[in-house]
């Protein structure tokens, strides 16, 4: 259809993706051409496996309405992004699909600007989608990677003896919602921190392409730590022993509440999207020399057992007892 020949209303569908959608700046060579028309056409490269993820976040399901949509363009991209980084590929493309309950123009220019310094950020280019009009406001990204065959991190490589690892510290932005939702009360000089943990997650890109040829298996934290690793242990066979003490604590989470209760959130709070993973023994060393040079601390927290099952286990040997696992979708 010639848009010439149709007059446009100034908040239309179309006016708002050229205003918007249609003006990053990045412009992949394995692009042959993005938004404008029907579909997308792209050039994946030769010998790579595509690696494709998808995540909706609904308002006031996954995000608040009022959250800066800034920090929620970021974020839309950031949970997909951690998918990509939990299987150890590259970055390349993503599609968003966009409900609005209306056209406000300034809440989409702040969406798209966190949008998109994020996809500047990991060379990714936005090459289609879709906006429409609804009752409340749905964000779904699909993101698109690559990586060579036989190199992807799955979830279904994990042997016995097998150490466990995480990266950064879990439980950050459940504290955050908790704090939110008038659940706990957060030390003063932590606040900006833990918010910034929920609303702009970190996608660990650099973290997960480091970890092929390493890692036995991985995934990423968007449930929470103990109902992720056991998705690990469900599809390699196998069970874990967890010390809990051996949890990496943000000094927000240990100052703003008791041992135990900042253990659980470590080990039940969704929305952290760090890597936990698991590393051969004759694979530490290699491992150890890696993480050297990442942004984000690195802690060994169990290994994999034979016997099926996750135990969490104190210092003193005793078992932890876990009051939930994580987050349910339809809970």
């Amino acid at each position: 259809m010639d848009r010439n020949l149709v007059p446009l209303m100034p908040v239309s569908e179309f006016s708002l993706i050229d205003r918007y959608l249609a003006t990053q700046g990045l412009s992949r060579s394995d692009v042959a051409l993005g938004i404008g028309d029907d579909c997308a056409l792209l050039l994946p490269p030769t010998g790579q496996h595509l690696v494709v993820t998808m995540d909706t976040l609904v308002a006031d399901v996954h995000f608040f309405a009022a959250t800066d949509p800034a920090g929620l363009g970021h974020k839309a991209l950031a949970v997909n992004l951690s998918d990509l980084a939990a299987m150890g590929a590259t970055p390349a493309w993503a599609t968003l699909a966009l409900t609005l309950p209306a056209a406000d123009e300034n809440w989409l220019g702040r969406f798209c600007r966190g949008l998109f310094a994020l996809a500047d950020r990991h060379g990714v280019q936005l090459v289609g989608g879709d906006t429409t009009h609804g009752p409340t406001t749905v964000i779904t990204i699909q993101a698109h990677g690559f990586i060579p065959p036989g190199l992807a991190l799955r979830r279904d490589g994990a042997k016995p003896g097998d150490g466990i690892y995480v990266t950064g510290t879990p439980g950050d932005a459940g504290l955050a919602l908790a704090a939110a939702c008038g659940k706990t009360t957060v030390v003063a000089e932590y606040r900006d921190y833990i918010r910034r943990r929920l609303e702009w997650p970190e996608p660990r890109i650099a973290q997960g392409l480091a970890l092929r040829g390493i890692a036995s298996a991985a995934i990423d934290i968007s449930d929470g730590l103990a109902q992720d690793l056991g998705h690990i242990l469900e599809r390699s066979r196998v069970g874990a022993r967890l010390e809990v003490e051996r949890l990496p604590l943000s000094p927000a989470l240990a100052a703003s509440l008791d041992r135990d209760a900042a253990l659980m959130f470590a080990l039940a709070s969704g929305d952290d999207y760090e890597l936990c993973f698991t590393v051969p023994p004759e694979r530490t060393v290699q491992l150890e020399a890696l993480v050297t040079d990442w942004d984000c601390c690195c802690t060994r927290i169990g290994v994999i057992t034979a016997e099926p099952g996750l135990r969490l286990i104190r210092a003193d040997g005793s078992d932890f007892r876990l009051e939930r696992l994580g987050y349910d979708h339809f809970g």
